[in-house]
């Protein structure tokens, strides 16, 4: 068997937590269609913790589940208004919260419930339906669907197939960046144990070492081989990102006019502290290089939402993580949002009113702000969206999202 770089970035998929919150797995998708606002949806694939990323230090029973998170020292959360503070690691998203281009949506979730699983909660969130089963087309391709001469653009794809948010019968195009499999001695040591009752894989291995240029040395204990692992794994994702950002930004100023794709390395059981503030300088970045590649005319006519498969328990385990939870919170940027706001139907963190005594408990759906995004944008009619983009959804009340 002959091992490609995409062959062994879809068979390294296995490890990790789960393959869908790997972050080896970084899809892209675009679409064209005749409007001339823009819509970027990203996927947080592993589940981010809302409660961490958008802290509400008003609330009196934060500090006993989360400690003491006030606002006020420099290097410490960003005050955003007066009841929710940001997390340090997206301090360099302020500038744009304070012109209007930056908010958060929270307390909110799809309608997945209690299994917990990220292979389940992505299909759902993708699917934008109320539940499993209920077809395989992606909400934005649904979109896509209602729109007569939707074109395709020409692209290119690694490791999976195209976004499932964009799947469907309308055309769309897949592209990502050719990141270089650049993989320690750790990491192949690693690979090798993970796989060894992998006959198929073990000898692809042989062949992968040629493709990275290890020269066979291994560390001995299980957390040296997984931390070189995750450092190469971080590289990757890194480099990757700014490539998708960038070239997301440069097809949405010509035709394209919705770009969807993933970051990784949300789940975070164990030592969040490290690894979310990675996460989150990762989504800082990111937004950042779409505001600036964009350029101001096309951003004023842009409008990102970050969504997540669930958020995380409201107390922290004993592993310095969080688990898999229900309710978290959505962030949402560009210049064509009514931003500088955090917008939640809050529904307090006391013991009593937990979801199912552990979780922050959903007050909305966040499909529905999804759609009122669309129905603002690119002006379709409330009964398209509740009925063919997000079958059975009520959007509810308006939340004035954009401007």
């Amino acid at each position: 068997m002959t091992l490609t770089r995409r062959r062994f970035l879809t068979r390294s998929a296995l490890l990790g937590c789960s393959a869908a919150a790997s972050p080896l797995i970084t899809p892209m998708a675009f679409a064209s269609a005749p409007w001339d606002n823009r819509l970027v949806v990203i996927i947080l694939r592993g589940g981010m913790d809302g409660l961490a990323v958008v802290r509400p230090y008003g609330d009196p029973d934060f500090a006993g589940l989360r400690g003491d998170y006030a606002p006020g020292a420099t290097e410490g959360p960003a005050d955003l208004d007066g009841y929710f503070a940001l997390h340090p690691s997206l301090r360099p998203l302020m500038p744009m919260w304070q012109a209007g281009h930056l908010g958060f949506v929270h307390a909110v979730s799809t309608p997945y419930r209690d299994k917990r699983s990220h292979f389940d909660g992505q299909d759902l969130l993708e699917a934008g339906t109320g539940s499993l089963g209920d077809g395989r087309d992606g909400w934005l391709n649904r979109l896509l669907q209602t729109v007569p001469g939707a074109e395709a653009e020409t692209a290119y794809a690694i490791g999976r197939d195209t976004m499932a948010v964009l799947s469907g019968p309308a055309p769309v195009s897949s592209w990502a960046p050719d990141s270089d499999l650049a993989l320690s001695p750790q990491a192949m040591r690693l690979a090798e144990l993970v796989m060894s009752e992998d006959p198929a894989f073990a000898a692809a291995l042989a062949q992968a070492y040629d493709l990275a240029g290890s020269d066979g040395d291994a560390v001995e204990t299980a957390p040296e081989m997984m931390g070189g692992m995750s450092e190469n794994m971080i590289r990757t994702q890194a480099s990757g990102t700014e490539g998708m950002a960038r070239f997301a930004a440069e097809r949405l100023r010509g035709d394209a006019r919705i770009a969807a794709f993933s970051l990784n390395g949300w789940d975070t059981h164990n030592m969040q502290a490290r690894g979310l503030a990675r996460a989150l300088g990762t989504l800082s970045q990111t937004l950042l290089t779409l505001q600036d590649g964009l350029g101001g005319p096309v951003w004023k006519k842009t409008t990102v939402i970050a969504m997540t498969e669930f958020g995380r328990t409201a107390r922290i385990n004993g592993t310095g993580g969080t688990d898999h939870g229900t309710a978290g919170a959505m962030v949402m940027a560009g210049g064509a949002l009514r931003g500088g706001r955090v917008i939640a139907d809050w529904p307090g963190l006391a013991q009593a009113d937990l979801y199912q005594n552990r979780d922050l408990r959903p007050t909305r759906d966040m499909r529905a702000h999804a759609a009122w995004v669309m129905r603002g944008l690119f002006g379709l009619d409330r009964a398209t969206l509740e009925r063919k983009v997000f079958p059975d959804l009520d959007m509810g009340a308006d939340p004035g999202l954009l401007l």
